[in-house]
């Protein structure tokens, strides 16, 4: 079922469309749904599973936009969104009447318009000799880091829960949680062709490379910056010291993201905030999805909130055990991870797995 959005100063409406059939639905006005949905997201941006608020939050929005197809909803479910929508992740959305979340029962995909993915198909350029995935991931930032070959400073150890975002004034922290998350992707890609770009090869020169576009998955592990004024300025940050210590440009950036000539399955962006964007009435968010979206892929798997580190990892990890060991769908793979680590008790709280989206195709 696809649920494609349209938010109205005086009313909302929400179209349901399946094979079989189309309907339309009267929705409350547009401040009503965003202000309610900037709450919910406000709550998930911090993790506590036992916040009655945020329960409460997700209890209100999901009846507003899940309540009129709630007892129809197929196991798949598609999701073209409109205004502060967003940023709502729809996976973690209790369905209406049940605690239990859209994702526990149901695939749930994301799409900036019903054209979209028309173009995506049509566009597809796929290569059997392609290889299984290329890693960029641990990026190197700083002259200090211990990879450069100079003594550690005593106050430059890296935190276990950093998260991956920052900005272009700011120093970057290492994030040590990518590297195992990168180590735990190839490794169940075993005995398929990779590319490994740790240290100061996760750099602009390799992710702009054609290499690039021989491998059917390409993972970005590292910080990601947002600038909604100026989506241009957004992007992902790269090794920024060469390995004499010496600067470089390091900043992937949504300009350049256009201008790659990728041919890959998926993008995941497992950054911060890189599914976000600047909103264009009629259009959605232009961000790095976008940008990806026109560089070649089909799929892009990409953050609403800054995401803590190390449940970054243990999502990823558990995401392409399922798609490469044991030959699961994106989506399909996706959706088990998120639902493993929601059945766990450490990893309960939407905040760990729900920031992450998939969006494109869902074959």
């Amino acid at each position: 079922m696809l649920l494609e959005y349209a938010l109205g100063r005086e009313q909302s409406w929400m179209w349901a469309v399946t094979p079989e059939t189309v309907d339309v639905y009267e929705l409350p006005p547009r401040e009503e749904i965003e202000t309610a949905a900037r709450t919910m997201a406000e709550r998930l941006r911090r993790p506590d599973a036992s916040d009655p608020e945020e329960q409460a939050a997700l209890a209100v929005l999901s009846r507003m936009l899940l309540g009129p197809v709630a007892g129809r909803l197929p196991e798949r479910v598609l999701v073209v969104p409109d205004g502060a929508l967003h940023y709502v992740p729809f996976a973690a959305l209790p369905v209406p009447g049940s605690e239990q979340p859209l994702i526990a029962e149901h695939e749930v995909v994301h799409l900036p318009s019903a054209a979209t993915l028309s173009m995506l198909r049509r566009d597809r350029r796929t290569d059997d000799s392609r290889g299984a995935v290329a890693v960029l991931a641990d990026p190197v930032f700083t002259v200090d880091d211990p990879r450069v070959g100079r003594a550690r400073l005593a106050n430059a150890a890296p935190r276990a829960g950093a998260e991956r975002s920052g900005d272009e004034a700011q120093r970057f922290e290492r994030l040590p949680w990518t590297r195992r998350e990168a180590e735990a992707i190839l490794a169940q890609a075993a005995g398929k062709p990779v590319l490994s770009a740790l240290d100061f090869d996760a750099d602009l020169r390799t992710a702009l490379s054609p290499e690039l576009r021989r491998y059917r998955i390409v993972h970005f592990a590292t910080h990601g910056v947002l600038d909604s004024r100026r989506p241009a300025l957004s992007g992902l940050v790269l090794s920024l010291v060469d390995r004499d210590g010496k600067p470089r440009d390091g900043f992937l950036r949504l300009q350049e993201v256009y201008g790659m000539d990728l041919d890959a399955d998926l993008v995941v962006l497992s950054g911060c905030e890189t599914a976000l964007g600047r909103e264009m009435r009629g259009e959605g968010l232009t961000g790095l999805t976008r940008g990806f979206f026109s560089a070649g892929t089909s799929r892009v798997i990409a953050s609403l909130w800054r995401v803590e580190d190390r449940a970054t990892a243990e999502l990823m990890t558990r995401f392409y055990h399922g798609l490469l060991a044991e030959g699961r769908r994106p989506a399909e793979a996706l959706r088990s991870a998120q639902v493993s680590m929601w059945r766990e008790k450490r990893w309960r709280d939407p905040y760990f797995w729900a920031a992450f989206t998939i969006q494109g195709d869902w074959r």
